[in-house]
């Protein structure tokens, strides 16, 4: 019997305004595996992970978490499968009006209704898997330099223990040492919680160091 794959998209197309950006693009991603996608801007792959998400709706093809479709399920059921993702954006996007701390309890807080007590021994956790110490947890964003916002970015990613994590450019802004470090960071931590990864990158010395399979967009298709 095979495993059944994490991720599943078959024959997936989007297209905008008669431009079609997937064209029948498939790719799976199977438990545990870190799959990173890169390509040139422009060629989809941001708009790969939005449809992974639900962000965006394809118009064909299949979507596939654990064997479920996901495309066209209700709202309810796609909150449930969102639980399972954890996502680490291009840039960090931190709240500027929140405290680091207040940044990794978010979701927490918003989205799982946790007492901020409680979140904030995750967000201090968690903060500490990252490399940062609890002083960190009172600063805010402008506060940080880039790689620490990485960080940051990185531990709200995993607050909330997810099965799936997304990687958006990774590494982008960040100087090649920094840069190096958020790498290892990465690698460290998948292995730590055996989470499965899709990362899209422009960064090629990112994706060797943290790819078990790279996949390339092009027109349209992997």
């Amino acid at each position: 019997m095979t495993a059944v794959p994490k991720i599943e998209l078959v024959d997936v197309v989007k297209q905008f305004n008669g431009k079609v950006v997937l064209d029948g693009l498939t790719l799976t991603v199977g438990r545990g595996e870190t799959v990173v996608v890169i390509g040139g801007s422009g060629t989809g792959k941001s708009v790969m992970l939005k449809c992974v998400l639900g962000i965006l709706k394809p118009d064909s093809g299949s979507i596939k978490i654990d064997g479920e479709e996901t495309v066209g399920m209700s709202e309810r059921d796609r909150e449930r499968i969102l639980r399972k993702f954890g996502m680490l954006f291009q840039g960090s996007a931190l709240f500027d009006s929140l405290k680091v701390w207040e940044n990794i309890a978010f979701g927490l807080i918003q989205g799982r209704n946790m007492n901020p007590t409680e979140a904030r021994a995750v967000a201090m956790e968690k903060l500490g898997q990252v490399g940062l110490g609890p002083h960190v947890a009172e600063l805010g964003p402008a506060e940080l330099s880039g790689g620490m916002q990485k960080r940051v970015g990185l531990a709200r990613a995993i607050a909330a223990e997810p099965e799936i994590i997304f990687f958006d450019e990774p590494t982008t802004g960040l100087d090649p040492i920094m840069a190096d470090v958020i790498n290892d960071l990465i690698v460290a931590t998948v292995k730590d919680m055996g989470v499965t990864t899709l990362s899209i990158t422009h960064d090629m010395a990112s994706a060797r160091k943290i790819a078990d399979k790279i996949a390339m967009i092009y027109k349209g298709k992997i």
